[in-house]
């Protein structure tokens, strides 16, 4: 009777790995596909960290949380003259970062892990997102198309994409040097190429890495990696934050004499 139970529970548990072999082997052709084939990306993400404030492990601080590091290693790879750039950028980031001062636009990488949300929206023949931060937007072209020729200073970057697998593959190029990739200094220069792979990994979540290369700047080419979060709150949608024109409200409610001060020199 006892070998009886013993051999029937080891058939239990073979049918249990057996089965949970099969549908991690058939969990790519599970995730959600847009009629073309490919994984669906359209919906509305956002990260979970604090990469916006420091790409790189750092302490809690006034108005910065604590976090861990999204770079592989933990180690940027400068240049010793643009090591010097990035510690004086951290000494006057309360001033020289565009994004927090002039509500400038963020450029890329950047925008994506951003402590606001974006939006996907896939077609055959390119990929639109749009974060909530001023509406920043960015068109992935997926429909074979080319970088246009020359530099041209654009503050998101020119992105051409292409699928390898169920993986879209990023390539990005023609950017501006006025964007940072975080409040804490670390920078760029106008030669900055990325390459951006969003990879499905479930119906929710999207795994995000990029690869950062810039020969005026760094030493060698370097990553990224997080995870991208779908929003799943019923009518969950882009609300308005627009840095530009809050800032501009700040200004006005400043130079304006409160009501208070009008009636004390009256």
């Amino acid at each position: 009777m006892r070998n009886w139970l013993v051999a029937s529970l080891v058939v239990v548990i073979a049918a249990v790995a057996a089965l949970t072999l099969l549908r991690g082997a058939d969990q790519p052709s599970s995730l959600p596909r847009t009629p073309d084939g490919h994984p669906n990306l359209n919906g509305i993400w956002q990260v979970l960290n604090t990469a916006s404030w420091d790409i790189q492990d750092h302490q809690a601080q006034l108005g910065v949380p604590a976090g861990q590091g999204v770079v592989e290693g933990n180690e940027l790879p400068y240049q010793p003259w643009a090591l010097a750039k990035k510690l004086e950028n951290f000494t006057n980031r309360g001033t020289a970062d565009q994004v927090e001062t002039k509500g400038f636009l963020p450029g890329v990488p950047r925008v994506m892990y951003m402590p606001l949300p974006f939006q996907i929206a896939q077609t055959p023949k390119y990929i639109g997102i749009v974060s909530e931060y001023s509406r920043a937007t960015r068109i992935v072209y997926t429909d074979g198309s080319k970088h246009p020729e020359g530099h041209i200073d654009f503050w998101m970057g020119d992105s051409r994409g292409h699928w390898e697998g169920d993986t879209l593959v990023v390539d990005a190029i023609h950017f501006n040097d006025e964007t940072w990739f975080d409040k804490a200094g670390n920078f760029h220069s106008e030669a900055l190429h990325l390459v951006e792979r969003f990879t499905l990994s479930g119906p929710d979540h999207i795994n995000y890495e990029v690869t950062v290369e810039d020969p005026k700047v760094f030493t060698r080419p370097w990553k990224m990696s997080m995870p991208l979060y779908r929003r799943k709150e019923p009518n969950v949608r882009l609300l308005e934050y627009e840095a530009g024109m809050l800032l501009q409200v700040e200004e006005a409610k400043r130079q304006t004499p409160s009501t208070r001060n009008l009636r004390t020199t009256e």
